[in-house]
């Protein structure tokens, strides 16, 4: 009987550690997503940043460019504001396909990368 509780006691012991170890690897694999997730994020707002600066100094350039051709300063940050005007428009009608959906695809790859395959085909 001593025996048999031994052996009860060893494979509570066994089954305690395995636990453990199971809560261990799932910490250390949502560690994982989440910091994979966290470093694209900062990667992309940072590649965002350069590219906004970009078009600012680009839109300014181009703003004085076409004042000067019309004579006009003001004409041309005015022609420039509503072209971005327009192009917010566009984007604000279709950014369900434009950004929410990529966003969430983008995201759901990421903390999903393990899984298996048929998940991706979606």
């Amino acid at each position: 009987m001593r025996e048999e509780f031994e052996k009860i006691e060893e494979t509570v012991a066994h089954l305690k550690t395995y636990v453990s170890t199971k809560i261990e690897e799932a910490k250390l694999s949502a560690a994982d997503r989440v910091s994979d997730v966290l470093s694209v994020f900062i990667a992309k707002l940072l590649t965002s940043l350069l590219f906004f600066l970009f078009v600012l100094f680009a839109s300014t350039s181009a703003a004085y460019a076409i004042g000067s051709k019309l004579g006009r300063t003001w004409l041309g940050f005015l022609i420039v504001a509503l072209s971005y005007l327009l192009l917010g428009w566009i984007v604000w009608i279709a950014r369900e396909r434009l950004l929410r959906i990529p966003i969430m695809n983008s995201i759901i790859r990421r903390l999903f990368k393990d899984e298996p395959e048929e998940y991706e085909k979606n």
